[in-house]
């Protein structure tokens, strides 16, 4: 019988689980039973989150506000959630994620941008798994679920310091998978694309460009919402994931098995060649 509340009794930490994907799973995993310590660095993002938490039915939650790429914000993470958890902490979502600092040609960025892009998408999944593992260790269990993109399975002219540390997530989501598997931690990591979140809301992303356009883009014909993302990563920190690990699963809508082929617009079919699809 399926579990409605999979996650209960447990205690999950999600950073960036204010607004976007992360405030999708900040919410559903309270649905499914866990006491959610939720970081962000938007005051009011974590406000929204908490009060529509509350709202629930025995939901709970603790936010620690501040910059995740910040040791002293890791740390301070940590201590909350020790507390709120009574010593244990069974889930550790890392979340955060920006393209934006060091977008544009490469030979145009400079160091401050890689220096930035790597604060905001590895440095930190690097310092909150170190903060978080030895307490799964000591308790015998947990489950890590990172947050990278398809742009790090595929070449993205614009983005490719981005594209470089996040393929940099999914080799340390295998890494640490190996490393800590006979400790009964498992790792995972989730790669997303098309998602309408704030980050890069639909209305960007179509430019004044038809709607009906997206149904040739992906095969599934829509962008991705929050839940989309919060259902896969509920399933990686779960029970039902039990014998996964080590694992990058791609939550596009299809567009990683598509590799560059569209459905024609209002037409039969499919091409390789989208100037006329």
């Amino acid at each position: 019988m399926l579990d409605k509340a999979p996650l209960r009794g447990k205690t999950a930490v999600i950073t960036g689980g204010g607004g976007g994907m992360g405030g999708g799973i900040s919410r559903l995993f309270a649905e499914a039973g866990a006491l959610v310590v939720v970081n962000d660095i938007d005051r009011d993002l974590l406000a929204a989150t908490q009060r529509d938490i509350e709202k629930q039915r025995d939901g709970r939650v603790v936010t620690v506000h501040g910059d995740i790429t910040e040791a002293e914000t890791v740390a301070r993470l940590r201590d909350v959630a020790l507390d709120a958890g009574r010593g244990r902490v069974d889930v550790l979502v890392n979340n955060v994620g920006d393209y934006r600092p060091g977008t544009g040609l490469f030979m145009r960025t400079d160091e401050d941008d890689w220096r930035a892009q790597y604060a905001i998408t590895l440095e930190h999944v690097f310092r909150c798994t170190y903060a978080f593992v030895p307490i799964m260790q000591a308790q015998g269990s947990g489950a890590i679920v990172n947050n990278a993109t398809v742009e790090a399975l595929r070449g993205i002219p614009y983005n490719s310091v981005y594209s470089a540390f996040n393929a940099g997530v999914i080799a340390f989501t295998k890494s640490m998978a190996v490393e800590l598997g006979r400790d009964g931690i498992r790792v995972n990591c989730i790669a997303p694309d098309m998602a309408d979140t704030l980050q890069t809301p639909a209305d960007a992303m179509l430019r004044g460009r038809d709607p009906e356009l997206i149904k040739s883009w992906i095969p599934l014909g829509r962008f991705g919402v929050a839940e989309d993302y919060a259902n896969v990563v509920l399933f990686l920190a779960s029970d039902m994931a039990g014998y996964v690990t080590g694992h990058c699963i791609p939550v596009d809508g299809g567009t990683i098995a598509a590799s560059g082929w569209y459905g024609r617009y209002q037409k039969k079919g499919f091409t390789n060649l989208p100037d006329n699809p």
